[in-house]
């Protein structure tokens, strides 16, 4: 039987490629902080897809953590052939406003914790030459985001690592992708407080979309997967624009409207 960890596995996108995963006879590792919906994520899969699902209720942004779930898992013989690196978190405002503490919690979690569960787990992968990770980034990745300067960061950071290790890994069987969407209808605006700016006012996606098309990229051995196509169309025209005015324009959809 084949293993996916899933972090951030509560609610959102994590949630729906958890069903994805299910239906397809996998047993599931699910993390996340939340006990009761985590719980409740259990018992759903449980029921309408007869998965075996395992629960490990974590803060992963703590380093000790990652070390303890991967230990865990070591002792009790669960070889996990897939990673899906989705729990993050964003914060909105200017740089010098938001709080210390949450935006270094977010680069733990973003960046430290990502890196680190893929550290762990993938010479296992590597060893048996099958399995995969799927690192959730985002759009942000692809430009600075004024309002959100260190989420964005972050992000360009989780495409870049997963760009270079589908190169390092290319000629095994092993998939690397990069799961980028744009606004998205899940907590994650809620936790960084843009429910008000334009970028999210202008429409999101369905999470079951996103979920479904990152899946199947995924499992087709995309390297990078956007869903949409004007997520696309934006995600690829910064290339062609000056960075100032990159900058500029990202702020301008950034920012609450008045």
């Amino acid at each position: 039987m084949k293993t996916v960890l899933i972090t951030g596995a509560s609610g959102g996108i994590g949630k729906e490629l958890a069903v994805h995963f299910a239906r397809d006879s996998y047993r599931l590792v699910l993390i996340a902080r939340d006990s009761t919906k985590l719980e409740q994520v259990k018992k759903e899969l449980e029921k309408d897809h007869q998965a075996e699902v395992i629960i490990i209720v974590k803060d992963i942004s703590e380093q000790e953590s990652v070390k303890e779930v991967y230990e865990y898992l070591q002792e009790s013989n669960i070889q996990v052939d897939y990673l899906v690196n989705n729990a993050g978190f964003g914060l909105y405002g200017e740089f010098t406003d938001t709080s210390l503490d949450d935006e270094l919690n977010m680069i733990d979690l973003n960046i430290k914790s990502l890196t680190h569960l893929t550290k762990r787990f993938l010479p296992g992968m590597i060893a048996n030459n099958r399995g995969g990770v799927l690192n959730v980034a985002s759009t942000a990745a692809f430009q600075p985001g004024p309002l959100m300067a260190v989420y964005y960061a972050t992000k360009a950071y989780v495409l870049s690592f997963t760009e270079a290790l589908a190169n390092e890994l290319k000629d095994t069987k092993i998939n690397v992708t990069a799961l980028c969407p744009g606004p998205t209808e899940t907590g994650f605006s809620n936790r960084a407080n843009l429910q008000e700016s334009k970028l999210f006012k202008s429409g999101v996606m369905d999470v079951k979309e996103v979920a479904s098309v990152g899946y199947k990229g995924f499992h087709s051995g995309k390297t990078v997967v956007i869903p949409g196509a004007q997520n696309k169309l934006l995600a690829h025209s910064v290339r062609f624009m000056p960075r100032k005015v990159v900058t500029s324009v990202v702020r301008n959809v950034q920012e609450r409207e008045k």
